[in-house]
């Protein structure tokens, strides 16, 4: 074990503009193994993060829906943390970049950069709706790029050959917010001097603090020579004003990393320790989770920012790729842009962890949900060989043996090749090799389920001479169980949470040589359940969103949910529908939409799960009747067994589909 170090990470602000979708969770989920399994090794480790809360887009998508930026923000906040939590990752902080402490500290770093001379003011001309009166950001000015003349490319760099440009250099370029052709404004705007620190950043970035290959990309910026900054933007914007300055704002990418150091100083006043630790000493360590995407702002301007306020620079920016969904780029009609919490409305965090860690590296390739590989990599590998371990020998130990694990162990050797990886595979996961971690790992369970199978413990009790010897192969058994799950706990961290419940201890890197010997554990419980494929057809189902006609009234239901495609009269007549009693009706705990409902159809009962939690108070629908589908196959989702489907009619809530009186629970609907 190597002596406790002190570690802050941290992770992009997510933008506060939407909910989280599935790629959101490969940044948070490879940050959050890293930071679990710092702790698991004995360090102190502070993981943050949090919401960005500036800019156009967050003004204009307040207004669209009648309320203030600071009201959306705060909404889109706690909904994000929501998502994060219920994912199982372990925020010490989650904030958002709007908050008093970032004012002051985007002021202070402001004020430091002007004293030292780095802070320049000059007129420039801009993109200028003069439909909307607004000045454009980038991405709300589209048009082909000047050097390969793709079309309709966002206005400040080309998705096809990787230029950058200014937002007037594009072909033909269209306001996004009105569709018609941007005018030039001349207004004044303050540059952050980013060429003063070409040196420092040209002797930093070679030293790994980037994965090479993107220190290598970021050479480009440094062939003709870096560009002063503009840190600035023009009223009506959402952020912080320029202290002294009528309609000027910090441009969001100022105050957005000064978030990090905002947000952490917040966790520090409620726990007591010092930022200052962090943010002004070499003597701890600072790392950034971000995506390609930002690297320029993470890998340039950010650490010239920290060394001219005088404030410590990053160890290392951990830079990802994307996330795709069978090969292909996130999809609404195809129903591949997943959001988190519709994930998780139908599947475990668990799942999502295990399948990304068993595709990241440290380099910066885009990683692929293949949901077909998803299905049979989870069931193979968490519940055929890793569970299996501990199920193939619990039994033997209640049943037999009181529960109580062997007092001496055997089979030594297989013992120490299991705990004798532990140092390449606390190497991986210190390198963020996680694909590589886990190739070991189900390297070593496939030698317990070797083991196990080659002793046959189910045979051997057969024979009342052999009872020891069972008692010993079970008790190896779970040990190898006990290293295994330890090896995973940054993972997987509830499963081991509940493993750990069974085998009645705490699983340390301290204690992966130490067996449990005569020791009790509690009675065994499933400790996971198989994906089924019905669960990802639904999630996908959720997911879909159908493109609406033009010739509809857009205010009509019929546009806010179009038509499905055309059925016969033979698709029709396989639905049963049925009159049903809903006999009780509760909240779903760890569901934001779920309702659980006992119905009455006459001759039976059933569950069902519907989405009504947010338009209908349970004991309002206890006793009343309405229409289901009573021959829809059976669902198994998280929170159990569905076993049919409500009727709602869906408008700005759902409302109960109920019968006239007289209906009887049971009766077909025709």
């Amino acid at each position: 074990m190597t002596s406790s170090r002190r570690i802050l990470i941290t992770t992009a602000l997510n933008y506060a503009n939407g909910p989280l979708h599935l790629g959101h969770l490969v940044e948070m989920i490879q940050a959050d193994i890293w930071a679990r399994f710092q702790r698991l090794r004995g360090h102190e480790c502070h993981y943050i993060s949090g919401s960005d809360a500036h800019g156009t887009p967050i003004m204009l998508a307040a207004e669209k829906q009648g309320i203030t930026p600071e009201a959306l923000v705060e909404k889109i906040t706690a909904l994000q943390y929501e998502d994060f939590k219920d994912f199982n990752i372990d925020l010490a902080y989650h904030g958002s970049s709007h908050s008093k402490e970032n004012q002051t500290l985007a002021e202070n770093i402001y004020a430091a950069l002007k004293d030292n001379g780095d802070i320049d003011k000059r007129t420039i001309n801009q993109a200028f709706d003069a439909e909307k009166k607004i000045f454009l950001p980038d991405r709300y000015v589209k048009g082909g790029c000047p050097r390969c003349k793709a079309p309709d490319q966002y206005g400040d760099s080309c998705e096809k050959c990787g230029a950058t440009y200014d937002p007037l250099d594009l072909i033909e370029p269209k306001s996004v917010l009105s569709g018609t052709t941007p005018i030039e404004k001349a207004s004044e705007h303050f540059f952050f001097k980013l060429p003063n620190y070409q040196d420092f950043l040209e002797k930093w970035l070679p030293t790994g603090v980037p994965q090479p290959e993107v220190a290598n990309k970021l050479k480009e910026w440094f062939e003709d020579g870096l560009r002063d900054w503009d840190i600035s933007r023009d009223a009506p914007y959402f952020g912080f004003p320029i202290p002294g300055e009528k309609d000027k704002y910090f441009y969001v990418w100022l105050d957005a990393p000064i978030g990090y150091i905002a947000n952490f100083k917040v966790f520090c006043e409620k726990s007591g320790l010092s930022y200052e630790d962090f943010w002004r000493s070499d003597k701890t360590e600072l790392y950034h989770f971000v995506g390609k995407d930002i690297v320029n702002f993470h890998a340039l301007f950010w650490p010239a920012m920290l060394k001219s306020a005088g404030l410590r620079i990053p160890n290392a920016v951990f830079v990802h790729g994307y996330l795709t969904i069978n090969g292909e780029k996130m999809s609404k009609s195809r129903g591949t842009f997943i959001k988190a919490r519709t994930y998780l409305d139908h599947l475990s965090p668990e799942y999502l962890r295990y399948y990304f860690a068993a595709k990241l590296n440290p380099h910066v390739e885009d990683i692929d949900f293949n949901l077909e590989d998803f299905v049979a990599r989870v069931n193979s590998d968490l519940v055929g060989k890793l569970v299996n371990i501990a199920s193939r020998c619990a039994g033997f130990i209640h049943k037999k043996f009181d529960g109580t694990l062997a007092a001496t162990q055997t089979e030594p050797e297989l013992f120490k090749t299991v705990t004798d990886a532990s140092a390449e595979i606390a190497e991986a996961f210190e390198g963020r090799r996680y694909a590589h971690a886990i190739r070991v790992i189900m390297g070593l369970c496939d030698q317990a389920n070797q083991y196990i199978d080659a002793k046959k413990p189910w045979q051997m009790i057969k024979d009342p001479d052999n009872l020891q010897a069972v008692h010993e192969v079970c008790t190896n058994g779970l040990n190898l169980f006990k290293i295994l799950m330890t090896y995973l706990k940054p993972i997987i961290p509830s499963l081991a949470e509940r493993a750990e419940t069974f085998l009645n201890t705490s699983f340390t890197w301290n204690s992966l040589e130490t067996p449990l010997l005569d020791h009790t554990v509690n009675p065994f419980k499933p400790l996971l359940n198989r994906i089924e494929t019905s669960q990802v057809d639904a999630m996908l189902e959720d997911s879909q969103e159908t493109t609406k006609t033009a010739t509809i009234d857009p205010d009509s239901w019929l546009a806010k949910k179009p038509l499905k495609p055309e059925i016969t009269i033979d698709d029709f007549a396989k639905v049963d529908f049925r009159i049903a009693t809903i006999l009780s009706a509760d909240h779903v705990e760890g569901a934001d939409k779920l309702l659980k409902l006992q119905l009455d159809l006459g001759a039976e009962t059933r569950q069902v799960f519907a989405g009504a939690k947010s338009s209908y108070d349970p004991e309002s629908l206890v006793g009343k009747q309405t229409v289901m589908v009573a021959n829809l196959k059976p669902r198994k989702m998280r929170f159990g067994m569905s076993e049919g489907m409500i009727i709602f009619g869906v408008g700005e809530k759902l409302f109960l589909l109920e019968p006239h009186e007289g209906a009887e629970a049971g009766m077909p609907v025709q």
